[in-house]
């Protein structure tokens, strides 16, 4: 099962990068992970607590949420298989979590701590390329989104999210993704059931 997971990480740093890996980078990076499994709703991280690992999802998917004052939560970040997932405030900074990750099926993941991290990006440039080409990627999509909500009306949201993620709308459930755009679920329904009957 390792050597179908490490595959499958194989080819999403490939892609990432556009560029093959050296066998002996992808040896050395691999021996640096470790295998977790979990199961429906076990939290990966959590709110307040010090976030010391960040996760390669294998099988399975997750989220990540902020919970508000009043104790409502909202949902940040979506994971299937092919992508990491953490808190990266946390994680980089050393601080308290703000972000708690919980797993929405069974799930198993590839998992990197702080040190190997660091090695890795030391150690192997081409790992140090992925990692800054995640975080950049993932800045420029949360740059985009932020200027999308303040900007468009909830159907052109929804309508864009379903193009870009259709894997997301399979398995995510509606009230999260509702959650993720800043609609209200009921919003969510009806706008679905409109865009359903314009086909």
């Amino acid at each position: 099962m390792i050597i179908t997971m490490i595959a499958l990480l194989k080819d999403n740093i490939q892609r990432t990068i556009g560029l093959p890996i050296p066998a002996g980078n992808c040896t050395s990076f691999s021996d640096l992970l470790f295998e977790k499994t979990f199961d429906k709703k076990d939290i990966l991280v959590e709110e307040g607590q010090n976030c010391k690992h960040i996760y390669f999802i294998t099988e399975g998917s997750c989220y990540s949420y902020i919970t508000d004052d009043k104790g409502d939560t909202h949902a940040i970040q979506f994971a299937l298989e092919g992508y990491w997932i953490s808190d990266l405030y946390s994680f980089f900074s050393g601080k308290k979590s703000i972000y708690t990750v919980e797993a929405l099926e069974p799930t198993k993941a590839l998992v990197l701590n702080k040190e190997s991290f660091q090695k890795a990006c030391d150690t192997m440039p081409i790992f140090d390329k992925y990692f800054r080409v995640l975080i950049q990627n993932a800045f420029v999509a949360l740059q985009y989104r932020l200027a999308k909500t303040n900007s468009e009306d909830a159907e052109h949201r929804y309508s864009e999210f379903s193009k870009l993620h259709p894997d997301f709308v399979q398995r995510i459930p509606q009230y999260l993704i509702a959650s993720y755009l800043g609609i209200k679920p009921q919003s969510l329904s009806r706008i679905r059931k409109e865009l359903a009957n314009k086909k």
